[in-house]
């Protein structure tokens, strides 16, 4: 460790009297805040809900924008309650948000329409018209927008009645909450913009593929690198939140790339999963990562360095899902001690895949039955494992390989018997790093060029070392071989081609290219 007291950093816990940095989580269910000092110590957390993702039609997901700003004041108020006059400390506060989820707003900040998640895939037909536009810059940056990018769903957007002569602004999700803490028309960051078409190479807008989409520049932000400047704390935000007048508003960056600063894998050779609703992985390489098939994109580091990976559309959401109400610890401990699964699942919730793989027509499986609700909880902790290995799979085949320890970071990557089973399915250790999660990113975004001088030095501060968890060898030849019949049941459907496939199998250490067994 370096800057910090490992048995404090991340946590919540006393600490002296200093200058103090908000860091806001704006995720698909909830807001969440946490407040930190200089050495990283939380000392004081907020939250509030937001209503469920509705999903009208398949492939549709989205929200209603307006629920955004009352939820964030509302947890940023019970974390500032909480420190009581220690508020007035806060200097600096920054916003991380769900990648590609954008709403078109008039010129009040008022949206006209639904906000699009970051799973919705309705802008099939923008997605090919803003490719076809941006092709020499999508190939130069190895990657294209899908129907998934902010880009496609600004263009369904402004291409739905009577939108276009009204809108005035395309924002992100993180774009509204520093819009209300400012009170203006908001910058924004270039990890946010990178999947609604800002050319992180040439640093400006692609404005070919946007011009395509009807998207006019008038409704595009200024682009900064996240940790800039925004401006500051309007007095009607302050009165409403409880930060004082006059505090800084940093840009943050995406939620993955928040929880990969959180965790530490902010400079070359270091990688990280963050398991929150979703899985993202994430590294950072010297150089830009080109993928033909899209399915991984490189966001910048302030620094100059480059943080390649992706998202998957699956996650800890499938914890929940498969028992809902049940107590998720006991279930843990339950599947530790049973060991590996006897079935296999792609415990995927809803209709299509974008990481490790690209493919829209996805759906999750099970290959036999569960005996129990451990062994399904079991299966479901390896199947989102598996997804972890054929990423990471992925990721060095295009020259982006961990050095050490996979970090893990969000929710579900603080489970240390979920932990374990990925180390044994990864066969490789996992350092789980204390409190790695999206508002603590947030925070390390608002302490860079505050509290520290710049991302670089405010990581090295504020972040802990982490607890190691090694993989349990024994059971590494039955995940082996569940891996393999996931690995064959996801290139049959036609989702992973064969020659992924084959490679994939090709690094086990026996054949594994037999029946994967009835499917669910």
């Amino acid at each position: 460790m370096v800057g910090a007291n490992p048995a404090t950093v991340g946590r919540l816990g006393p600490s002296p009297p200093s200058e103090l940095v908000a860091g806001i989580d704006l995720a698909t269910q909830e807001v969440r805040v946490s407040c930190a000092d200089a050495a990283g110590r939380v000392v004081s957390r907020g939250s509030a809900p937001l209503p469920a993702p509705d999903r009208p039609r398949p492939g549709w997901s989205q929200t209603d924008a307006r629920a955004w700003w009352p939820a964030t004041l509302t947890a940023l108020r019970q974390a500032t309650s909480a420190l009581g006059p220690r508020a007035k400390s806060i200097v600096a506060a920054a916003v991380a948000a769900t990648s590609g989820t954008v709403v078109v707003v008039d010129g009040g900040g008022r949206p006209l329409g639904p906000a699009l998640l970051y799973d919705d895939q309705r802008a099939d037909a923008q997605a090919a018209v803003a490719a076809e536009a941006g092709a020499d810059r999508w190939a130069a940056l190895g990657w294209r927008p899908g129907a998934t990018s902010g880009l496609a769903k600004w263009g369904w957007l402004i291409a739905q009645p009577g939108v276009a002569a009204r809108a005035r602004s395309a924002w992100h999700a993180s774009d509204v909450v520093v819009a209300g803490l400012t009170g203006d028309r908001p910058p924004t960051d270039w990890s946010h913009a990178l999947k609604s078409g800002y050319d992180p190479g040439r640093q400006e807008w692609a404005v070919e593929a946007t011009a395509a989409l009807g998207i006019g520049d008038d409704l595009l932000a200024e682009v900064r690198p996240p940790s800039s400047p925004a401006g500051v704390v309007g007095a009607e935000a302050a009165a409403a939140t409880g930060l004082p007048a006059g505090c800084g508003v940093r840009l943050g960056m995406t939620d993955g790339c928040a929880g990969q600063v959180a965790a530490g894998a902010d400079r070359p050779g270091r990688f990280v999963t963050v398991i929150g609703t979703t899985m993202v992985v994430k590294g950072a390489t010297d150089g830009l990562v080109h993928d033909p098939s899209g399915a991984v994109y490189s966001h910048r580091h302030p620094g100059g360095w480059w943080l390649p990976g992706g998202a998957s559309n699956t996650g800890g959401a499938a914890l929940g899902a498969g028992s809902p109400g049940a107590d998720l610890g006991e279930l843990d401990r339950r599947a530790a001690a049973a060991g590996p699964a006897g079935c296999v699942t792609y415990p995927l919730l809803g209709t299509g895949e974008r990481f490790p793989f690209v493919a829209p027509a996805a759906t999750g499986f099970w290959l036999g039955h569960p005996s129990d609700d451990a062994e399904r909880h079991r299966a479901v902790l390896e199947g989102v494992a598996f997804l972890e290995r054929l990423a990471y799979g992925r990721l060095t085949g295009l020259g982006a390989s961990p050095a050490g320890p996979v970090r893990s970071a969000g929710r579900g990557g603080s489970s240390r018997v979920w932990a374990g089973v990925r180390a044994s399915v990864l066969r490789r250790p996992i350092l789980v790093v204390e409190g790695a999660d999206t508002a603590f990113g947030a925070c390390i975004l608002a302490g860079a060029g505050t509290l520290h001088a710049d991302l670089v030095a405010a990581g090295t501060a504020m972040v802990a070392e982490g607890d190691e968890v090694t993989p349990t060898d024994a059971e590494g030849d039955a995940l082996d071989e569940s891996f393999a019949r996931f690995v064959v049941a996801l290139s049959e459907r036609g989702w992973l081609g064969d020659e992924a496939a084959q490679a994939v199998l090709s690094t086990l250490p026996h054949d594994h290219g037999e029946d994967p067994g009835p499917a669910v």
